[in-house]
C-alpha cells in the first residue's frame, strides 16, 4: 500500500512497455492519478484500480492542478502527477516542487524513459561512437512556451556538431535548420521521430537540408523530436570503429591485462 503523498512519474514516450517497473507499481496502487491527456496514452493507464480517481489536465492551468494535488494529499490520497517521458526535460515540475515544498507536502520523483533514447532504440543506433561523436546535447529553439538563454542558442550548440536531438521545435523547424546548417554540412543524417512509442509512430531519416520540407509536407507540428547525429551515417555505412571498453587490449581493475608466454 502506497503512503499517501504526491509522486511525480515519468510516463515515458507513451508506449506502456517502457514504463519503468517502479511507475508501473506506484500506478497500479495510486487513489488519484492527474495526467496530461494529450501527451500521455490512455493504455499507460490500463492497470490503475477501478476505484481509482483519473483527472486530465491538459485543459487545466498549474494553478488547478496544484490545489488539486494538495487537496487529495491532505485527504490521505496517494496521488500520482503523470507527466510524458522523463522527468528532468520539459516537463515543468520545477514549479510543481516549489508549491509542494511550499505547502509542505511530501513528494517522490520517479524518472522515465526519454523519447530521444526510445528514438535511438527503433533506429538501431548507439549516439556515442569511439572517434565520431561522443556527447549528446539535449535542447529546444526558442518558441511561445519558453525561451532559450543566449548562451544555449541553436547555432552556437551545433557548432560542437554533437549527437543533437531537438526538442519542441517542429514550428520553428525552418528557422533550426538554418541554425544547424550553420555547422552541421548539409547531408549530415537527421531523424525525424513523430509520436514516439506511440501507435501511430512515425520516423524517417533524411540529409539536414531536407529537415524542414519533409516536417512541412508530412504537416508535422506537434510531438516531434529531431535527431541530427554523425552517427546516424551508421545505418547506412560499416564504419570502422569500435570502443575501447571491451577490447582485449584494455585492461582495468575487473579484467587485469593477461600476461602471455611463448608456449600459450
Amino acid at each position: 500500500m502506497l503512503n499517501p503523498k504526491v509522486y511525480l512519474i515519468g510516463a515515458g514516450p507513451g508506449d506502456p512497455d517502457l514504463l519503468t517497473v517502479k511507475a508501473q507499481k506506484i500506478i497500479a496502487q495510486a487513489d488519484v492519478i492527474l495526467y496530461a491527456d494529450s501527451l500521455v496514452p490512455k493504455q499507460i493507464l490500463q492497470d490503475v484500480r477501478s476505484d481509482a480517481e483519473l483527472i486530465p489536465t491538459a485543459n487545466l492551468t498549474l494553478e488547478k492542478i496544484i490545489p488539486l494535488m494538495i487537496e487529495k494529499y491532505q485527504a490521505q490520497k496517494a496521488v500520482v502527477r503523470l507527466h510524458s517521458g522523463d522527468l528532468t526535460l520539459y516537463s515543468a515540475i520545477h514549479e510543481q516542487i516549489q508549491a509542494l515544498n511550499q505547502a509542505d507536502v511530501p513528494f517522490e520523483l520517479v524518472p522515465g524513459i526519454s523519447a530521444f533514447q526510445a528514438a535511438a532504440a527503433q533506429l538501431g543506433v548507439e549516439l556515442t561512437i569511439p572517434d565520431l561523436v561522443q556527447t549528446i546535447i539535449l535542447t529546444r529553439i526558442s518558441g511561445n512556451a519558453s525561451s532559450v538563454p543566449p548562451t544555449e542558442e541553436l547555432a552556437s550548440l551545433a557548432a560542437h556538431q554533437a549527437s543533437l536531438c531537438l526538442y519542441l521545435s517542429a514550428r520553428h523547424v525552418e528557422t533550426a535548420q538554418a541554425k544547424l546548417l550553420e555547422h552541421y554540412p548539409p547531408d549530415t543524417p537527421v531523424a525525424v521521430c513523430f509520436r514516439v512509442g506511440w501507435s501511430d509512430e512515425r520516423i524517417w531519416v533524411v540529409p539536414l537540408r531536407e529537415m524542414a520540407s519533409l516536417t512541412r509536407t508530412e504537416k508535422l507540428i506537434r510531438t516531434t523530436m529531431y535527431i541530427i547525429s554523425p552517427a546516424l551515417r551508421t545505418r547506412q555505412e560499416q564504419l570502422e570503429v569500435r570502443s575501447r571498453l571491451y577490447h582485449p587490449e584494455h585492461s582495468h581493475i575487473f579484467r587485469p591485462r593477461q600476461e602471455f608466454t611463448a608456449k600459450d
